[in-house]
């Protein structure tokens, strides 16, 4: 998520590698602002993989990856047609100020 906020872009990150890669050539107008480490809880697309693994997934068994992807390709157009849905699990005020601060 990046937004603009008192003069300046900032991003906000969790502790991936990719994120804290020392190579990471991060650009002189964005800020990243990490998230806590392991704070799964405060990474909106962890609960969306939540949602996803609850509902396209349950009892679930596999015999190859490509009945995962099919679940996928099925699954992940379904939640996003879902605004309300995915409002409810994504749109935390702190994020959604974010937004609204952006504009």
């Amino acid at each position: 998520m990046v937004a603009w906020r008192g003069g300046g872009h900032f991003m906000v990150v969790d502790g991936a590698s990719s994120h804290v890669a020392k190579d990471l050539v991060i650009p002189e107008n964005i800020r990243l602002h990490r998230l806590p480490s392991y704070s799964p809880e405060l990474n909106p697309q962890e609960h969306l993989w939540d949602e996803i693994r609850e509902k396209e997934f349950p009892n679930r068994v596999f015999s190859d990856l490509a009945g995962v992807v099919r679940t996928l390709q099925t699954g992940l157009p379904r939640l996003a047609a879902d605004k309300e849905r995915l409002r409810s699990i994504c749109a935390w005020p702190w994020i959604v100020s974010l937004i609204l601060n952006a504009n």
